[in-house]
């Protein structure tokens, strides 16, 4: 089956980049989809993710540097992103690598978080069930699509939503974190 959750929500982050946005960081970026879709709209993108097999995988397009990197172990240069996305990654690295990564944004750029987290409220369990079977019927919509021959490596999320918005509001102040249908969360901050 080849819907993917990530993929669903790239329009809805497509709407956070900023006017006139030049350059991109995409943290975790896999086979680079969203990367893409970015440098199509002509932006300069930095495309990293620690996986070899991914970044070797990842189509070749204009406007799109891969690397392989871990972006914690990285020299992220400051104030230079106008736009940074991570996509169902922060929960592979510590939570507080926002903060470098907030930093290497310019004055007015933006961190978009596509994030996973670990259910545990009534709230968290009754989304879930809502979203069964929407992802149900889009899997089977989309079944004759093809899918990427690579994927990315995947690691269930720790923090639950209420642990995200807690580091969030600390580490982050200001910030946006809200909830999506397909167990997902949106975190959005604006360098002042």
């Amino acid at each position: 089956m080849t819907f993917d959750h990530n993929d669903h929500y790239h329009p809805l982050l497509l709407r956070h980049l900023p006017a006139g946005a030049a350059t991109a960081l995409d943290v975790g970026c896999g086979t680079g989809l969203f990367a893409r879709r970015l440098a199509a709209r002509g932006v300069v993108v930095d495309a990293i993710d620690p996986s070899p097999e991914v970044i070797e995988a990842a189509p070749r397009a204009a406007g799109v540097r891969y690397a392989r990197a871990d972006v914690t172990a990285m020299d992220l240069p400051e104030a230079h992103y106008d736009f940074i996305s991570c996509l169902a990654s922060l929960h592979h690295v510590p939570f507080e690598t926002v903060v470098r990564l907030r930093a290497a944004l310019v004055p007015g750029g933006v961190l978009a978080v596509l994030g996973c987290y670990r259910e545990s409220t009534a709230a968290d369990h009754l989304t879930s069930l809502a979203a069964v079977p929407v992802n149900a019927v889009a899997r089977l919509a989309l079944s004759r699509r093809s899918s990427a021959p690579v994927k990315a490596p995947v690691r269930p999320p720790v923090m639950t939503l209420g642990e995200v918005r807690e580091h969030t509001a600390r580490l982050l102040p200001g910030a946006r974190v809200r909830r999506l249908l397909f167990w997902r969360y949106l975190l959005v901050s604006r360098r002042p």
